[in-house]
């Protein structure tokens, strides 16, 4: 029953977005105002079916119906309900499906939010996103079926990957991705809009700019997620690898951060157009390359897919996308035309298409040092890997210089610059950069790049806090209280602009963190019998014992370990090693004892078999808390930037479209 009904929502679903797909272009090129209702009417039909779909399959894997194929592939009775909810996106054909769910969410919602609004682009915006849908759900309904009927099914099954099950963060970190992912396909759509109508009207760049910044928020805070989930199941003691699947999360994040600066180029000067569109057409195709990364099997990751057959198809519908792209870009580009210019290198819009070219490059250098080894092998028979020393290299420097614009581009006023505004600009934030560099060497800091970075991160810092807070301290020499003055500049006045140095201060922060715990961090290996200790810094590690505890779907080796600070107790960790029926060797988890300050990570690299002798590997990691804390500092900051005003919606816009001379008025 699960699977019939499954397989008929699906076929539905592809029906109804292909033919809206066309029905929405046919009324895009028509101007036609009923053809546009009907388009949303197809939105909305497509949208719940797809959610249909989704509701029945895991109806079928909480209620452990084996006859649907996939439950038979990735059910168990004795897994956790927890698990078995999200099991959804634990193997291929699920995770297509709850790609189709989240984009199903997304056209709904944004179908809705603009049914009165930009009529002239939401029928070509709605066909755009209606044709992502039908390649989906062809895809779902074809290669990767997860309603297929089992003849005979089995009394059990084998559970999802043990690797994502051993942790409650794969509970958030899939669905933060495919919010991030699969969220690009609105801004896609947008951009494609303005492309086919040859023009980019004023109010339309906010909806733009709204729809890019949502799942620009899920992207960031599931890349940290990611990082975390390493760190905690890993048990090799790091947060980044330079994966290639990793990177696939990374590169549509760079080129989706650039189209936001640019973005706000583009509404305070009427330039960059063209370029902005570009830069979310590109998140949108680095979307699409990864999820051929993570699910065609070609590369190997503990973060992608077995082998499959959809690995070709993706790759087509990529190449589709790309040629189609190119051509409308090569087409239309030139009528998206400026209504300003950039009036000079040494200002606020100079630096942010210097951030945006920092940016590409920094994309640029990870694409290549990722899909390389790939067109090696593709090639020459030959398999090959681009490590940590390529990315490191390449990529540390244009990191720096990225830190250093973050200072300096928001210190700089718009348009022309006098000399003695860039002096009484860009000196005094060198106080900030020289303080922070010197209590960074005093604290231990001795790499280059690290204390290089450190006096940027100061800079930047001190320029970020000093613009976050200058209208508070101008409305409070006019006589208005902290708090008032606060609330009018900050949220009432100036709510995007404030978001925007929230976001600035949760980047500084990630970047001091992430340079000083990846070159400062302390490392012990070592073996311990029971009740021996070992000290690491100022703490002392005891090997207490092991216990062994049978849960349902797995036995657990847990190794008791206590922890004292300077004579003082602190705590009793458990890392353990955790043995799945599903696997042959066991899987390990760390134990983290976190403090702002730094964390001491404690993880097993072997165990004997009485239990009486272990070895550890012992981690004493500074800042790394703060590596998730200023992440999530940066996701409230993207936040408060799409809240709306109390007399605007998401797709607010006058009747008649201000000049960009006006926008500028507007704080970014």
């Amino acid at each position: 029953m699960n699977a019939t009904l499954g397989r008929l929502l699906i076929l539905g679903s592809l029906l109804v977005s292909t033919t809206g797909a066309v029905l929405a272009y046919a009324a895009g090129a028509k101007r036609s105002r009923e053809g546009l209702r009907w388009a949303q009417r197809f939105a909305y039909a497509f949208s719940a079916m797809m959610i249909l779909a989704t509701l029945v399959m895991e109806v079928a894997l909480v209620t452990h119906d084996f006859s649907v194929s996939y439950v038979a592939q990735v059910g168990s009775l004795t897994t956790p309900l927890w698990v078995t909810i999200v099991s959804l996106w634990s193997s291929l054909e699920g995770s297509i499906l709850f790609w189709g769910f989240v984009l199903a969410l997304y056209i709904a919602v944004a179908t809705w939010l603009t049914r009165n609004q930009h009529e002239e682009y939401m029928a070509y915006s709605i066909g755009t996103w209606l044709a992502c849908a039908s390649f989906f759900s062809f895809l779902i309904a074809g290669p990767a079926n997860p309603f297929l009927s089992v003849p005979f099914p089995p009394v059990d099954g084998p559970g999802p990957n043990p690797l994502l099950q051993n942790h409650i963060l794969m509970v958030a970190h899939p669905p933060f991705l495919y919010l991030g992912y699969v969220g690009m396909t609105i801004p896609f759509g947008f951009a494609t809009a303005a492309l086919l109508r040859g023009r980019l009207g004023v109010a339309f760049i906010r909806p733009i700019r709204t729809a890019l910044m949502l799942p620009w928020i899920f992207l960031t805070i599931a890349i940290m997620l990611g990082g975390w989930w390493a760190y905690e199941v890993l048990g090799w003691g790091g947060y980044w690898a330079w994966d290639p699947v990793e990177n696939a999360s990374l590169l549509p994040w760079l080129t989706a951060t650039a189209a936001l600066h640019s973005g706000v180029v583009m509404e305070r000067r009427g330039v960059l157009k063209g370029w902005t569109i570009t830069l979310i057409q590109g998140s949108f195709l680095l979307t699409i390359l990864g999820t051929f990364m993570t699910r065609s099997g070609v590369f190997n990751s503990v973060h992608s897919f077995t082998q499959s057959s959809i690995g070709p198809t993706i790759l087509v519908f990529l190449a589709v996308i790309l040629l189609g792209s190119i051509a409308l870009l090569a087409a239309r580009i030139d009528s998206l035309e400026a209504e300003g210019r950039i009036e000079g290198a040494v200002s606020r819009e100079g630096m942010f298409l210097l951030n945006n070219l920092l940016f590409v490059l920094f994309t640029f250098t990870v694409l290549i040092g990722t899909v390389f080894p790939l067109v090696v092998e593709a090639l020459r028979g030959k398999q090959m890997s681009v490590g940590r020393p390529y990315f490191d290299s390449m990529v540390v420097p244009v990191g720096a210089a990225l830190v250093f614009l973050l200072g300096i581009g928001p210190a700089l006023p718009w348009g022309r610059a006098s000399r003695e505004q860039i002096k009484r600009s860009l000196l005094p934030p060198i106080i900030g950069g020289v303080v922070l560099l010197v209590l960074g060497y005093a604290l231990g800091a001795r790499n280059g790049w690290t204390l290089l970075t450190l006096a940027f991160g100061g800079y930047a810092a001190q320029v970020t806090l000093g613009e976050m807070w200058r209208p508070v301290v101008q409305r409070m020499k006019r006589g208005e209280s902290l708090m008032t003055a606060t609330v009018q500049a900050q949220f009432n006045r100036g709510r995007r602009r404030f978001a925007s140095y929230v976001i600035h201060a949760g980047a500084v922060i990630v970047i001091i963190a992430i340079a000083v715990s990846s070159t400062t961090r302390t490392q012990r290996e070592v073996s311990l019998a029971k009740g021996q200790s070992t000290t690491i810094g100022a703490y002392t590690v005891t090997f207490l014992g092991t216990d062994i505890r049978n849960e349902p779907h797995r036995v657990a080796t847990v190794a008791r370990v206590a922890i004292t600070k300077d004579g003082k107790p602190v705590e009793v960790v458990e890392p353990r090693m955790n043995q799945y029926a599903a696997m042959r060797e066991p899987i390990g988890t760390p134990a983290v004892h976190s403090t702002l300050a730094g964390d001491l990570y404690v993880s097993i690299m072997n165990l004997d078999g009485s239990g009486q002798n272990v070895g550890l590997l012992l981690l004493i990691t500074p800042m790394v808390s703060w590596i998730w804390i200023a992440v999530l500092l940066m996701g409230l900051g993207g936040i408060i930037s799409i809240i709306p005003h109390r007399q605007s919606s998401f797709a607010a816009a006058s009747a008649s479209e201000p000049s960009p001379a006006t926008v500028a008025e507007t704080p970014a």
